[in-house]
């Protein structure tokens, strides 16, 4: 097998030809060739099997006798929101945009079709599961893998003779596993605590706008905006708030979806108090006991999107809120008496 690059793309090569497997565009399903082609435009593709793409770049990686060439198409840059805190975003804008992670795989041997069929059918079934182990933020989610292709080719057997071979000492999975991994390592993706907030709708100058909602005679001047925006972005980068307020979105999620068997917040609510412990936390980890106060009266006014929010999440907000605003009334007061 051969791999083959020029300006329009990417041409895989057996001479002895190609059995494969694949939903290409440019394929009957099954196909016998000797040129497997991704294009990046349309051109001529005789006693070929091919895909147009618009991919950015491709890798190989060989796992004994599985060779898994993968293309990477990717609309999503990873930008600077402050000094220390990122967030995904896209020129495209997050409908247009595409993560797409797609794979030729080449068996180094004669496979009847009943074998490549099952092969084909275990990379689509462990490609999903990974991808929904990774509990991406649900924009990401969204535009991940919606337009991936997948060919699975072996050596064309024209004398009936196959390989005798285990198809599970191919390790199929792992390597599968590994290139996925590999594939974001190579994209450079990675999600944090603000691509969450993106995911729930939730903006910084929301949480701003219902941190100041409840001052009690205090002008809301911009510059007591742009210290409480200040003091968020700052309890952000604090690990214990980021992983308190990652429990209440996880939560939620699997609350929302019925994914826990033990919990009904139906029967009775009144018996569930973990969205407040973790609000809680998080205000007490910001501002100590003076926000662990200030957060009863958050939780119970549910200003601005706080309101909005499902029941995990509006408490650890008006928590995260009442920590800042909380830390920074103290420091502006002082700021004011000294003035």
């Amino acid at each position: 097998m051969d791999i083959i690059e020029n300006e329009y793309g990417v041409c895989i090569n057996n001479p002895d030809k190609f059995v494969t497997v694949s939903n290409f565009e440019y394929a009957n399903g099954v196909d016998v060739a000797e040129n497997i082609k991704i294009f990046k435009k349309t051109v001529d593709f005789k006693l070929d099997i091919a895909q147009i793409s618009d991919y950015d770049d491709f890798f190989v990686k060989e796992y004994g006798d599985v060779v898994i060439i993968t293309f990477l198409n990717n609309d999503v840059v990873i930008e600077d929101f402050t000094k220390d805190l990122k967030v995904a975003n896209s020129p495209k804008g997050f409908i247009d945009a595409r993560i797409d992670l797609s794979h030729v795989i080449y068996i180094k041997k004669k496979l009847s079709l009943g074998d490549l069929i099952k092969i084909y059918k275990k990379v689509s079934a462990v490609k999903s599961k990974f991808l929904a182990g990774l509990k991406l933020p649900l924009h990401i989610d969204n535009i991940l893998n919606t337009n991936d292709f997948l060919a699975v080719a072996a050596n064309d057997c024209n004398d009936g003779e196959y390989d005798d071979i285990d198809l599970n000492e191919l390790n199929i999975e792992d390597a599968v596993e590994i290139t996925l991994e590999d594939s974001f390592e190579k994209l450079e993706l990675t999600f944090g605590i603000l691509d969450y907030f993106v995911a729930e709708g939730i903006l910084i100058g929301d949480l701003v706008e219902a941190g100041i909602n409840l001052l009690d005679d205090v002008e809301a001047t911009d510059e007591l905006k742009q210290k409480v925006e200040a003091q968020i972005l700052k309890s952000l980068t604090d690990v214990n708030v980021i992983a308190l307020l990652m429990a209440a979105i996880r939560t939620e999620q699997d609350l929302k979806k019925n994914n826990i068997r033990e919990i009904s917040l139906q029967d009775d609510s009144a018996l569930f108090c973990t969205d407040e412990v973790l609000g809680l936390a998080v205000s007490n980890q910001i501002a100590g006991t003076r926000a662990a106060l200030n957060f009863k009266h958050y939780k119970g006014a549910k200003p601005g999107i706080i309101y909005g929010l499902p029941p995990m999440l509006d408490d650890v907000f008006a928590g995260l809120i009442a920590g800042c605003t909380s830390k920074v009334f103290e420091e502006y007061h002082d700021f004011l008496s000294r003035g």
